[in-house]
C-alpha cells in the first residue's frame, strides 16, 4: 500500500494516527476540520452497553405496576409537546451533580432561562443542559443515570 496521498484527498498517515488515538482513547469517533478539509472516522461497537436500573425506594402503599409500554408512550407523547426539553446528544442524564447531591430540579420548580436543568454524560464529558427558556417543570420524564437518546424528551418545561 502506498502512502502517497490522493490528488485532493486526505494524508494516510494523518488517517492512521487519528485511527490510532481512537482505538487508545476508546472513543467511538473522531472528527476533523482543518480548512476545505472534513475527515470523520468511526468504529462500530459490538459490545452491549450494560444500563443500570435506578434505586427504588419502596412505598408505605404498593402501588400496582405500571405497563412496560407506558414510558414508551410518553415519550412519542412528549416528543410531540411543544414544551418538550430534548437531549442534544447519546449519553446518560443526570439529575444532580454528582451522586447524593441535590437536585438540580424538581417537579413544580420554576427555573429562569440558562439554569441547569439536568446533565448528559457523552464520553466522560459532563455536559449541562441549560433551560432555553424560563418556566415551571411539570414533569421530569428520565431517571437519574439513565442512558438516553439523541431528541428524546428529558422533561416537560411550561
Amino acid at each position: 500500500m502506498s502512502d502517497k496521498k490522493p490528488l485532493g484527498g486526505p494524508d494516510p498517515q494523518l488517517i492512521r494516527e487519528l485511527a490510532a488515538i481512537l482505538g487508545e482513547s476508546g472513543l467511538s469517533e473522531i472528527e476533523l476540520e482543518h480548512g476545505d478539509l472534513k475527515l470523520r472516522l468511526a468504529r462500530t461497537l459490538t459490545a452491549a452497553v450494560p444500563i443500570q436500573a435506578p434505586v427504588m425506594v419502596a412505598a408505605a402503599a404498593p402501588a400496582a405496576p405500571a405497563p412496560q409500554a407506558a414510558p414508551a408512550e410518553a415519550r412519542v407523547d412528549a416528543r410531540s409537546n411543544p414544551n418538550a426539553v430534548t437531549s442534544p446528544m447519546v449519553g446518560t442524564a443526570y439529575l444532580s451533580p454528582e451522586p447524593g447531591a441535590a437536585l438540580f430540579i424538581k417537579v413544580g420548580d420554576t427555573v429562569t432561562e440558562g439554569q441547569t436543568l439536568l446533565i448528559v454524560e457523552a464520553m466522560k464529558t459532563f455536559n449541562p443542559i441549560p433551560a432555553p427558556r424560563a418556566g415551571k417543570i411539570k414533569e421530569i420524564l428520565v431517571n437519574d443515570g439513565q442512558p438516553v437518546e439523541f431528541g428524546e424528551p428529558l422533561l416537560i418545561l411550561e
